[in-house]
């Protein structure tokens, strides 16, 4: 199976870090971010990574060369200067992905999740899996809720995407290569009962802020 590393963002929330640096890119524990999932996509056993590239872009492929550090093989998606979101980078990049289920990691998330626990395909007729993590203190709403193992709407979610899913291409059927957010198109998958859900209790966090940010990279000695 093939995984996507999502990394073509602004990171504005980080500023004024992320003006001179990719997201992906920002250091936690002596490596960048970034790194840390190629580590665990390798120990995983995956070997064929797709990376899109948006802001600062160059970056990224300097840093990280052909993927062969990791005993990987890296290609790269280049969105321009204009990231085309999640729904958008990932339709671009399916040449890359193929015809089969792949995963999707956010670049900009912190989790100990054992990539090796992840299933190597999709139940079904499913279109997705999502990994869910218990709501935190700062946010005030989460996303989702799991009933029987399948991710539902509810009028109060108590757990939060974990910006890792497995995807099959059809999720994007008939989608074009411009800029759009692939959340109701997963919203309506979930709406037809197609989206299975499974709760990481581990360590997460998306890196989101220069708060925590530092709490994050405090854990590690930064």
């Amino acid at each position: 199976m093939k995984a996507m590393i999502l990394s073509a963002g602004y990171g504005k929330r980080l500023r004024p870090l992320t003006d001179h640096t990719p997201k992906p890119l920002v250091p936690v524990g002596g490596k960048p971010l970034v790194v840390h999932h190629l580590e665990k996509l390798a120990d995983a056993g995956f070997r064929e990574i797709v990376i899109n590239l948006g802001h600062l872009g160059s970056r990224i492929p300097e840093a990280l060369g052909d993927g062969s550090a990791w005993g990987l093989e890296i290609a790269y998606s280049d969105e321009g200067p204009e990231p085309l979101e999640t729904g958008g980078g990932i339709t671009k990049a399916l040449p890359l992905l193929g015809n089969d289920t792949f995963l999707v990691v956010n670049g900009d998330v912190w989790c100990d999740l054992d990539f090796a626990k992840i299933p190597d395909d999709l139940p079904g007729e499913d279109d997705a899996l999502l990994f869910l993590v218990p709501r935190p203190a700062w946010r005030e709403k989460g996303d989702f809720s799991l009933l029987g193992g399948r991710v539902v709407e509810s009028e109060s979610p108590d757990l939060l995407y974990a910006g890792i899913a497995l995807y099959h291409p059809r999720i994007l059927d008939g989608a074009k290569v411009e800029k759009f957010s692939i959340v109701p198109r997963l919203r309506g998958s979930i709406a037809h009962g197609r989206v299975g859900g499974i709760l990481h209790p581990g360590e997460w966090d998306d890196v989101g802020t220069p708060e925590r940010l530092s709490a994050l990279q405090g854990k590690f000695g930064d």
